[in-house]
């Protein structure tokens, strides 16, 4: 067996293109987000969910009443879109794992309380997923 193929045919996992094993394109829309991207559209929503908050805090500061905010905001938004606003702004989508077919509230859920525990999101699959998506079966993706 030469060093250039798997025994299936298929290169070595080090030269497969990240999604591929998800059917998802290598680049361009519908290929899977970089962590750089995810990591930013993170920011944008923690921010304005921050924000947002505070305007009903204030004069103190938001603390923990931002996250609640932030699992609120999210939920509708992906529930509603499919993108919060931070996705929208870096042009990220989630994919769900049937297409054409609207999230089912359960896995909104689900992804955006592990989201915000952050530690699944910094454990990551070969592809890049975080592991709230696995656990949810969605990734996100370039629009």
């Amino acid at each position: 067996m030469s060093g250039d193929t798997t025994e299936d045919g298929a290169p070595p996992s080090q030269e497969r293109a990240r999604g591929a094993a998800l059917g998802l394109p290598a680049d361009g829309p519908g290929a899977l987000a970089t962590f750089g991207r995810r990591s930013g559209q993170f920011a944008i929503d923690a921010i304005t969910s921050a924000l947002v908050t505070a305007l009903f805090t204030a004069p103190e500061p938001p603390g923990n009443w931002s996250l609640l905010t932030f699992g609120l905001v999210t939920v509708f938004f992906l529930l509603a879109t499919g993108q919060t606003p931070g996705m929208r702004l870096l042009g990220l989508r989630l994919a769900h794992p049937a297409e054409g077919r609207r999230l089912a509230p359960w896995r909104a859920v689900v992804r955006t309380v592990l989201l915000m525990l952050l530690v699944p999101a910094l454990v990551v699959d070969a592809d890049g997923r975080g592991l709230h998506d696995r656990l949810t079966d969605t990734a996100v993706v370039r629009d």
